[in-house]
């Protein structure tokens, strides 16, 4: 056995973001109320983090990279028979990536577009039209219930590994390292240095700079009200 980097430090920071925002966003938009500008600024937040993501998973280290785990069919065959080996995410955990990103990408831009038909608007609400806002709010509303599935089955995965096939997949989310044979060790992570980095961060914050409208022009000021006499 050795010990391997896998997860950089970016990745990490992610991950962890994400997580709690994702949970925040959960639990300010059930609440609602005075929560829902909280609920707002942290679906920019998601969104600013998924832009980040989709350009680190270009440009990456090694086990970042959508190159790196996104397989085809035959991949999830030979793991399902216990003939695949390698490090980074598994066949079946890259579907889960995949689903996850996608599923959060779909629930954040119907919120941007959404409404309550009380006091909250999303930031880009003045876009689309009053139909096309309530429309994305019911698909918003009803994606509360899938992000809700994938993380659980995302948590049930982990106890999973951890209790039936003794891998812990939390541990190398925070240190980066793992243990492997030695066979397993290659490749190792490389790649994704100041630049890479500079590139993403720059796509995260383009990203949410878009999601929060603020590039919008201010609606103009309300006439006052002509005297009655």
């Amino acid at each position: 056995m050795r010990e391997v980097r896998v997860w950089d430090l970016p990745l990490r920071l992610f991950h962890w973001l994400l997580a709690l925002a994702v949970t925040g966003a959960l639990v300010s938009g059930q609440i609602g109320g005075n929560l829902m500008v909280w609920h707002g600024r942290l679906g920019v937040l998601v969104a600013g983090l998924l832009g980040f993501r989709l350009a680190w998973g270009l440009v990456g280290s090694t086990h970042a990279r959508f190159a790196s785990f996104v397989r085809g069919p035959a991949a999830i065959r030979a793991y399902l028979q216990g003939t695949w080996h390698g490090l980074g995410h598994n066949p079946l955990g890259a579907l889960s990536v995949l689903g996850m990103l996608a599923a959060l990408g779909l629930q954040t831009a119907s919120g941007l577009f959404g409404n309550d038909d009380i006091a909250f608007q999303g930031p880009l609400y003045p876009l689309v039209s009053k139909d096309t806002s309530d429309w994305v709010t019911g698909l918003h509303r009803k994606g509360f219930w899938l992000i809700l599935l994938l993380i659980t089955t995302h948590l049930a995965a982990i106890v999973f590994y951890l209790k039936m096939r003794g891998d812990n997949l939390i541990h190398p989310m925070i240190t980066g390292r793992k243990s492997v044979t030695a066979a397993a060790a290659d490749p190792e992570q490389r790649g994704g240095g100041t630049l890479a980095l500079i590139l993403a961060l720059t796509v995260g914050l383009a990203t949410a700079y878009g999601a929060s409208g603020a590039w919008q022009a201010p609606p103009p000021p309300v006439p006052a009200a002509a005297p009655a006499w």
